[in-house]
């Protein structure tokens, strides 16, 4: 009964962890989708939107809700400006170019925001101080505040998500440039708008990402996103890049493996298994759980 109980607790755990790799892992696919870039400096926009989050928090004295809808605005205004100055100009430039500039951004918004805040870590006001709920049902498992705020925002993201992508013509847009960009042009589609679209959009994500960590976590710093960065893209990868269901299975998959490896072998060994997984992905499916193979022309 004991095993069983610490089972279902880092299932919850790694559910919860999981839940904001998918954030996060959504706007790495929702990019790739369209110009098949992978966008290095997601992970430290979603830094952006934690201080933001944090900011709106201790300094503006706002409650939880209207701090994550200033840093949700604010960031994917962010996202736009950052596809417009660096991305842009680089449409047709080889593929090495844009990574490497993508790589540059990254740096640039790390050591910005280092200049301005310090590179001293916040910490982030408690939210909900001994907030939990306790399931008897399931062997007595508890879920605290923080985690039902994880789960309840990120299921309503995924909803506004999925009604913006299937039922908006934005969405129509974005899928017709994701499948073919020339084509969509031709048919009347402003794709340099659907791409700065979908930039503001997965950034926005990354940046109630960042948020929740803050409030999770207690603690941001200017490095905060190069690991969660990564490992987003390992989620996205391992549901197949470019694929926004495979993005959140990915990001669940990762964040339970997670916890399952830090509650019952090590901690140390957390960041590991995620890279792991990516090998192994890598190594048996290069296009991930719902990736088709696709054949392409030389």
């Amino acid at each position: 009964m004991e095993v069983l109980h610490q089972v279902l607790q880092q299932l919850i755990n790694g559910i919860s962890l999981g839940s904001i790799y998918a954030l996060i892992a959504l706007g790495y696919t929702m990019i790739y989708g369209i110009i098949k870039l992978i966008n290095f400096a997601h992970g430290d926009i979603y830094m952006v939107g934690a201080y933001i989050g944090f900011f709106a928090i201790t300094q503006a004295h706002l409650s939880i809700v209207p701090s994550l809808l200033i840093s949700l605005v604010v960031t994917g205004a962010l996202g736009m400006l950052v596809e417009r100055l660096a991305y842009k100009p680089l449409r047709h430039a080889p593929r090495i170019s844009v990574l490497i500039t993508a790589i540059g951004v990254s740096f640039f918004l790390e050591y910005t925001t280092m200049y301005f805040v310090s590179p001293t870590p916040r910490t982030f006001p408690a939210m909900f101080g001994d907030v939990a709920v306790t399931i008897d049902s399931l062997g007595g498992i508890v879920i605290n505040g923080q985690q039902m705020l994880i789960l309840g925002i990120t299921a309503v993201l995924m909803v506004i998500l999925t009604y913006i992508v299937q039922r908006t013509k934005t969405g129509k847009a974005m899928r017709a440039a994701s499948f073919d960009t020339e084509t969509a042009e031709l048919m009347g589609i402003n794709s340099d708008r659907i791409i700065s679209i979908t930039f503001g959009i997965g950034s926005a994500l990354a940046a109630v990402a960042g948020v929740l960590v803050g409030i999770y976590y207690n603690s941001i710093d200017p490095l905060m996103g190069i690991m969660p960065g990564l490992k987003a893209f390992v989620a996205a990868v391992l549901g197949g890049i470019g694929i926004l269901p495979g993005a959140v299975v990915g990001g669940l998959i990762l964040g339970v493996v997670e916890a399952f490896v830090s509650g019952f072998i090590s901690s140390t060994f957390r960041d590991a298994a995620a890279f792991a997984i990516l090998i192994l992905v890598l190594l048996v499916r290069p296009t991930g759980i719902f990736g088709k193979n696709t054949k392409e022309k030389v």
